[in-house]
């Protein structure tokens, strides 16, 4: 072989291993295709059952509130939350010597206004047997100038006329003196009404101090469970979101009208829970549910749909664009462990379907206002209105989709806008 030859062999490989170099260089640094998950609609069984979580509540209460007195409320004596009572047991006390005093005082008073009836009653008596006398001797008196007069004929003129003239005066005096008596009789029956009803003012204060202390003591009207309120006094008006406010304790003031405790009938116990938008549809009264308490994960309660809220719970602050339903559930069962309060897994049994055409729920998204699946045609998306006919937790029923159709699994566009930016917010799920 040539000289020749052999260096245009070797021009030949190193051309040829520069071209493969060039070639991996250039496929090193091209960017990644760019590619979306996707799945496709599958036909299958689907079981239309609904996992929430509930609290246990109970049906029927009753309140406990401060009595509405004048005076000073202070708590001596208050059981604690969690006490079992019986109807007619003291639940709270109040301090009583403020009413007590005013007892007292109202007594003292009754027996003041007695004894002032007494003496008006009897200085009537003796005044009137007076009046009586006085009104016998101003009789007499005219009666005997009658007979004076009647002398006139056998008397010197001056004397009769002075006979005259006293029968004036005797019947001048009697008249009177019948005016005066029907004025003090008036007058003295007035001055005992007046005592009278001071006298029923004294009773009536006695008798209101006596139902104030009988309500220093808040009795149960119920058997049941205590619940102590959260003193709303205890930060001097002042409040802020969330603030811790401590119970009611014994020692504190109380104002008249607070409600101070709840006793919960335990013996009849039911779950509310919240369930999606989605899952309402699933659910109907009377539908068969299993409650398993947080406490005894091992122990199921039967229950059934009591009630479902025709309208969605609001949020008190912030936007909640996911709306919620209140759902009840009544315990078939009950166990003696059972306390309000207690958070619970529900699962309600639903309705099984097959032959189902079905995609996982994240390929469903919200584009302007309308929900849609993103259909693969070729090497691009096309988003399409998904006509949902049945959710369930994973798992969406589609109406308008045959089998097989490829959707994607997380939204096209911003994926590509990702992988075009990989700075840019993480894709989400269903968005």
């Amino acid at each position: 072989m040539s000289r020749k030859l052999i260096r245009n062999v070797m021009v030949g490989a190193v051309a040829l291993l520069l071209g493969i170099g060039i070639a991996y260089a250039v496929k090193q640094l091209r960017p990644p295709a760019k590619t979306v998950p996707t799945t496709r609609v599958q036909k299958g069984t689907l079981q239309l059952d609904t996992n929430t979580v509930a609290e246990l509540h109970t049906p029927h209460s009753t309140n406990l509130v401060a009595p509405s007195v004048s005076g000073t409320l202070q708590i001596i004596h208050l059981l604690k939350t969690g006490t079992e009572v019986k109807a007619s047991e003291v639940v709270v006390e109040f301090d009583p010597s403020e009413q007590e005093f005013n007892l007292e005082q109202s007594r003292s008073q009754l027996a003041e206004a007695d004894q002032e009836i007494t003496k008006a009653k009897a200085d009537a008596q003796v005044k009137l047997a007076e009046d009586k006398v006085a009104l016998l001797k101003a009789k007499f008196d005219v009666r005997r100038a009658e007979l004076e007069v009647d002398r006139n004929e056998l008397v010197s003129e001056i004397d009769a006329k002075k006979n005259l003239l006293n029968l004036e005066e005797a019947k001048r005096r009697l008249a009177q003196l019948e005016q005066d008596l029907n004025s003090r009789a008036a007058s003295n029956t007035a001055a005992v009404a007046l005592l009278e009803e001071k006298r029923q003012t004294a009773l009536l204060g006695m008798q209101q101090a006596q139902h104030n202390i009988d309500m220093m003591q808040l009795k149960s009207p119920i058997n049941g469970l205590v619940s102590i309120k959260d003193n709303m006094d205890a930060s001097g008006g002042m409040m802020f979101p969330g603030m811790q406010l401590p119970e009611y304790r014994e020692g504190d003031l109380v104002y008249p009208g607070r409600f101070l405790v709840e006793v919960m009938d335990v013996g009849q116990m039911e779950a509310v829970a919240k369930v999606f938008e989605n899952d309402r549809s699933n659910l109907s009264v009377g539908q068969t549910a299993e409650i398993r308490m947080d406490a005894q994960p091992d122990a199921v309660f039967p229950a059934k749909v009591k009630t479902i809220a025709g309208m969605a719970s609001r949020r008190d602050f912030g936007a909640d664009t996911v709306r919620r339903f209140d759902v009840t559930f009544d315990l078939l069962s009950h166990a003696a462990e059972m306390r309000p309060g207690t958070s619970a897994q529900v699962l309600v049994k639903g309705m099984q379907i097959k032959d189902q055409l079905s995609v996982p729920s994240q390929c469903v998204f919200d584009k302007d206002g309308r929900l849609v699946v993103y259909v693969k045609h070729g090497d691009h998306f096309e988003a399409t209105d998904a006509k949902i006919r049945f959710r369930t937790e994973n798992r969406v029923v589609l109406g308008n989709l045959p089998e097989g159709t490829e959707v994607a699994l997380v939204n096209p566009e911003k994926a590509l806008k990702v992988q075009k930016n990989p700075s840019s917010s993480p894709i989400g799920v269903g968005q």
